[in-house]
């Protein structure tokens, strides 16, 4: 449970880091736009009050604190499933990854009313509109580790019979 616990909060300090840095020491929140190496990596200030993308973004403050619920729910079963699947290993640090972006993310909502976006990045002459963060790319992270690193239960099951 090490690596899960680590995982997390390394996720959530480079997230809130990355985003302390950027959007306001570099005063992104004011200048809106900084080409850091064009087209490909480029900060774009957001505010997204939706999920992923700007999904559900209704921007009230009833949407918000769904959203926090959700995100928190969210985190309480991968802990829990996480600690009685025993996870190890790449899993347990996925699981963390995932806990941690999503930490991060819930912080964001409860201190500004949304989550802080900052991330653009565009190729081969498609603009991409989205704006991310890093807590978006370690939740991407842990989802995916879980799916293809958690063990399968069926073959736990197999096991026994």
């Amino acid at each position: 449970m090490r690596l899960l616990y680590g995982a997390a909060v390394i996720a959530f300090l480079v997230d809130q880091v990355s985003k302390y840095i950027v959007i306001h020491m570099m005063e992104l929140w004011r200048i809106r736009a900084v080409d850091v190496f064009p087209p490909f990596v480029n900060f774009r200030y957001g505010e997204n009050r939706g999920i992923n993308f700007g999904l559900f973004d209704g921007g009230s403050d009833a949407a918000r604190w769904a959203l926090i619920g959700v995100a928190l729910a969210i985190c309480t079963f991968v802990y829990i499933w996480s600690r009685k699947s025993q996870l190890a290993g790449w899993a347990a640090a996925a699981a963390g990854l995932l806990i941690g972006g999503a930490l991060a993310n819930v912080l964001d909502r409860l201190i500004y009313g949304y989550v802080l976006d900052f991330l653009n990045m565009s190729c081969c002459g498609i603009d991409n509109p989205f704006v991310f963060n890093l807590a978006d790319v370690f939740i991407f992270m842990g989802a995916i580790g879980l799916v293809f690193l958690a063990p399968d239960p069926k073959a736990d099951a197999n096991k026994g019979g």
